[in-house]
């Protein structure tokens, strides 16, 4: 008997590529938001260092300063750059998330064309069985020397 196949297999095999591909991009981009993040509170504390604790004359106040706004800057444009890898992962999250659910609804179509095989295979398993028992049954009352149209 010829087993039947599930035609969509090839597509159902591409799907999960796409979503293994999918899941690794999630996972780059969720490790690349998290380096950013650390990057910016590393910028920011460097920053928070920066200010002046003790009392300094007027030239080193100012040179301090400008090394505090330039550090304040750097924490700014690395805490922009960590918001934005964060959208990113987000953004790859929601790619995988979609791959998955279009993964997921053709391995249900997998799954109901194999129950369906396998009950029709039951199915002709039960009519052989069915027919077997009927004819073995016909054939003994015909050996008994009755005639099965007797009445």
């Amino acid at each position: 008997m010829r087993r039947a196949t599930f035609r969509l297999q090839p597509v159902l095999e591409l799907r999960r590529t796409e979503e293994r591909a999918a899941a690794l991009a999630a996972a780059d981009a969720a490790r690349a938001a998290a380096d950013a993040d650390r990057r910016a509170a590393s910028a920011e504390a460097a920053a928070i260092a920066t200010v002046p604790t003790g009392p300094t004359d007027s030239l080193a106040f100012v040179a301090i300063l400008a090394t505090a706004r330039l550090a304040a800057e750097d924490a700014a444009a690395a805490r922009s750059l960590a918001t934005a890898s964060a959208e990113q992962a987000e953004l790859v999250r929601a790619a995988w998330t979609s791959a998955a659910q279009r993964t997921k609804g053709l391995e249900r179509l997998r799954e109901r064309h194999v129950q369906a095989v396998r009950l029709a295979e039951q199915a002709a398993e039960e009519r052989t069985v069915d027919d077997l028992v009927t004819g073995r049954s016909g054939r003994r009352t015909r050996t008994d020397g009755e005639s099965a149209w007797t009445d």
